[in-house]
């Protein structure tokens, strides 16, 4: 586990009926213990390293995770905070997605004044917005919201850097910064046909249904209704997954996932693809992409050519197309689920804070997750690349720790002066 659970320890605590307890332990290594139990991929993380694995089957340490703590919430826990030295630094973190929020928790648990901005007018990121209800909850982080303010955390939402506060600005209201805004730019697939129509992008498909099951205003990310459409899905992750799941709970006809390689080689969780099968959703593996087929305005299919996995020199065995296995699969609607890029906004140049050649923030300049600003610190996707949300909320929580060094740092330098 990214974080290092001590997975043993309350999995004893749950089996005592030690509730209250346990939660305090899966909070000690993890800011949002009740999401990653919903939504890590544990069937490749702990459960895959679980010693009963092999003969047994795993012990269900997510669900037992989630169970505690949803339990403990139920029993009136909350984090204990007396033991807390209050700071006198105000840290601004931008972006309220799992980066920011294990950043606020861990900088609020160490005496630390913070205020999160996003743009959206939940917190979670791509938590709340990103992933369908069916998998997480709206209701599971608005209740992590209220446990964050009910600590001290501030937020401002509907606020967006550049918009409504200039980046500038934004750095003289706090002694450091943090950002955690994720990756946000689909990766284009460049099909011949896609300018034609028909073509779904991912995001904007799974926000737009999130916005309209809960009635939120999200003018830029307009419901996209796919009843009754014959849908194919491109990619393999889980993003792939949670759109054919999506639109077969909007009613779609028939919706397939187009995957150039074999189940065993998809990026995503098995669990995740286990569901969509047992929900109809059909498979078409060692199968690429290569046009999309229309008839006057109106897309009617994927031409998509075979593939046969040849291995490849220190890497993933590669997808090599097979001549002369083309064919058209029917589809009224295609959706690109390719994954996402960087796509670092223009303000933080003006900030100082660099990027590398792919767009990803450059950070560990000196303490894990500072800048080439010192005062400005990163983690998550923006600074690794698409990545789990586990493995965000790990960075982020170190990069708190980093922060609270520079600042106890600076406040020493400048007393010595």
């Amino acid at each position: 586990c990214p974080v290092h659970n001590y997975i043993p320890n309350w999995l004893k605590l749950a089996n005592e009926g030690r509730i209250l307890e346990a939660a305090d332990l899966c909070h000690e290594t993890n800011s949002l213990p009740e999401v990653c139990g919903r939504i890590c991929p544990q069937d490749r993380l702990c459960e895959q390293a679980c010693t009963l694995a092999t003969g047994f089957g795993a012990v269900t340490i997510g669900a037992i995770e989630r169970y505690i703590v949803d339990e403990a919430l139920k029993q009136g826990w909350r984090p204990d905070l007396s033991h807390v030295r209050t700071r006198p630094w105000s840290v601004g973190v931008v972006g309220a997605g799992p980066a920011g929020l294990a950043c606020a928790d861990v900088l609020t648990r160490n005496g630390v004044s913070v205020t999160v901005y996003d743009r959206y007018p939940e917190i979670g990121g791509l938590l709340s917005f990103g992933i369908p209800d069916f998998k997480l909850e709206l209701a599971v982080m608005k209740r992590r919201r209220q446990l964050l303010e009910d600590a001290g955390v501030h937020f401002k939402l509907n606020c967006e850097i550049g918009r409504d506060i200039r980046a500038e600005e934004l750095e003289n209201m706090h002694d450091a910064l943090f950002f955690g805004i994720g990756t946000y730019k689909p990766v284009d697939a460049r099909l011949p046909g896609a300018d034609q129509g028909g073509i779904v992008p991912a995001l904007e498909f799974l926000i737009g249904q999130t916005a309209h099951l809960y009635g939120l205003d999200l003018p830029a990310y307009p419901h996209i209704d796919l009843a009754g459409e014959r849908v194919l899905v491109l990619g393999g992750g889980d993003t792939a997954m949670d759109c054919v799941r999506t639109a077969v709970r909007q009613g779609a006809e028939s919706v397939t996932c187009v995957y150039r390689r074999d189940q065993a080689n998809m990026p995503g969780s098995q669990r995740e693809v286990k569901h969509a099968m047992n929900e109809g959703v059909n498979f078409e593996f060692n199968t690429s992409p290569l046009a999309l087929v229309h008839e006057g305005k109106q897309l009617t299919g994927l031409e998509v050519v075979r593939t046969r996995l040849v291995a490849a020199e220190g890497g993933r065995a590669r997808p090599e197309p097979i001549e002369g296995s083309e064919e058209v699969l029917p589809a009224t609607a295609v959706i690109f689920a390719f994954g996402y890029q960087p796509s670092p906004p223009g303000w933080l140049q003006t900030l100082g804070v660099n990027t590398d050649d792919r767009g990803l923030v450059k950070a560990a300049e000196r303490l894990p997750g500072q800048t080439s600003n010192p005062a400005i610190f990163a983690a998550g996707d923006m600074v690794r690349g698409s990545d789990l949300v586990v493995t965000a909320i790990a960075d982020a929580r170190e990069a708190a720790l980093s922060i609270v060094s520079y600042l106890e740092s600076v406040q020493a330098g400048r007393k010595s002066a």
